[in-house]
C-alpha cells in the first residue's frame, strides 16, 4: 500500500510575522515546526504501512527551509521526500496550494491513499486536504478518528461528529484528513534519525509540474488578504447579585433593548 502524507512546516506560534507589503506570512528566518496536526497523519500512514506493507512519501511546499520537517517525518518513518519550492509558489492561498499538490501527486501516480492532518494551525481553513482530492476527482472525508478496514480496493472509517462519529466507506484512491483522536504519534527513532540524514530529498518547481504563472502563487490565488490588524478589546459589562426572579426581569429588559 503506497501512502502520500502531505505536511507543511508552519510558523512556530509565538514567532508569527506578516509582510505588511503582500500580507503574507515571512516564513524566512522564523523559527518552524511541522504542523502539529500533520504528526498524526505521518504516525497513522506509518501505522498502516506496518499493516499492509509499501511505501510512505512525505510531500510539501514551501522554501527549501520546509526540507528540515521532511527529514523530521523520516525520522519518524517516512521513506520517500519530496519538497515544491519555487518563487511562483509565493503568496498561494488554499486553492492554488491544493492545486499544485494534486499535480505533484499525479506526477507520483503511484498511491493508493492520501492523508492530511485536519487543518494547519497557521490558518485553521481546513480546505486544502478535500481541495486536492476534487482536484483529483477522487473519493474524500475529513475528521476521520480512526481507520476500520482496508481490503479489497476499499476502506471504511469512522469520521468524527459533534455527537458521535459517522461510519464511512470509500473506495480507493481516497483522500482522508485526521484528528488527533485517531492515534499518538511516536518519538523519532535512532534510526529514523540516521535515515533522515543520507535520504535523498527530491524537490520540483513550477517547470516540473508544468504550471503556468497564472495558476500558482498569488497570481492563481482567487482568494488574497486585504488587510491584517488586531482588533481592538473592548472589556463592558454589569454584574447583578439578586434573586433568579428579579434576573430574569432584567435580562429580559436587556434583551428587549437590543432588539433580540
Amino acid at each position: 500500500m503506497n501512502i502520500i502524507v502531505c505536511i507543511k512546516q508552519v510558523p512556530d506560534t509565538t514567532e508569527i510575522k506578516i509582510d505588511r507589503e503582500t500580507n503574507t506570512l515571512i516564513r524566512e528566518g522564523v523559527e518552524s515546526i511541522i504542523n502539529p496536526f500533520d504528526l498524526y497523519a505521518i504516525e497513522e500512514a506509518v501505522r498502516l504501512k506496518e499493516i499492509h506493507g509499501g511505501k510512505i512519501t512525505a510531500l510539501s511546499m514551501g522554501p527549501p527551509q520546509v526540507e528540515t520537517a521532511l527529514r523530521e517525518s523520516v525520522a519518524m518513518g517516512v521513506d520517500e521526500i519530496i519538497l515544491l519550492t519555487d518563487r511562483k509558489f509565493a503568496g498561494s492561498d488554499t486553492w492554488s496550494t491544493s492545486l499544485t499538490l494534486a499535480e505533484a501527486i499525479r506526477k507520483i501516480n503511484d498511491y493508493d491513499l492520501i492523508l492530511f492532518g485536519q487543518q494547519a494551525i497557521d490558518g485553521d481553513t481546513a480546505q486544502v486536504g478535500p481541495g486536492v482530492a476534487t482536484h483529483l476527482n477522487i473519493p474524500q472525508t475529513c475528521f476521520v478518528k480512526k481507520i476500520e478496514t482496508i481490503e479489497n480496493g476499499r476502506m471504511t472509517v469512522q469520521r468524527l461528529m459533534e455527537d458521535g462519529y459517522d461510519r464511512i466507506d470509500l473506495s480507493l484512491p481516497a483522500a482522508l484528513t485526521v484528528v488527533k483522536d485517531i492515534n499518538t504519534p511516536r518519538l523519532p527513532s535512532l534510526r529514523g534519525k540516521r535515515n533522515a540524514k543520507k535520504t535523498e530529498l527530491v524537490i520540483w518547481n513550477a517547470s516540473d509540474l508544468e504550471l503556468g504563472e497564472n495558476i500558482t502563487g498569488l497570481n492563481g490565488s482567487p482568494t488574497q488578504v486585504v488587510k491584517i490588524f488586531t482588533p481592538d478589546l473592548k472589556k463592558e459589562g454589569e454584574k447583578y447579585e439578586l434573586p433568579p426572579d428579579e434576573l430574569v426581569e432584567i435580562l429580559y429588559s436587556k434583551l428587549k433593548e437590543l432588539g433580540k
